[in-house]
């Protein structure tokens, strides 16, 4: 499963960008909250 590019959807429950969601090492200062996605290489 890749990253899903565009706006990051906003939990019901709590109102804040959903937990589930990844992001790149880029845009991690834009999306504080959310980890990293861990790319790890083929052999």
């Amino acid at each position: 499963m890749s990253i899903k590019t565009g706006p990051k959807p906003i939990a019901e429950s709590t109102g804040k960008e959903d937990k589930r969601q990844r992001v790149t090492p880029e845009n991690k200062p834009k999306h504080p909250g959310l980890k990293e996605h861990d790319h790890k290489k083929g052999k």
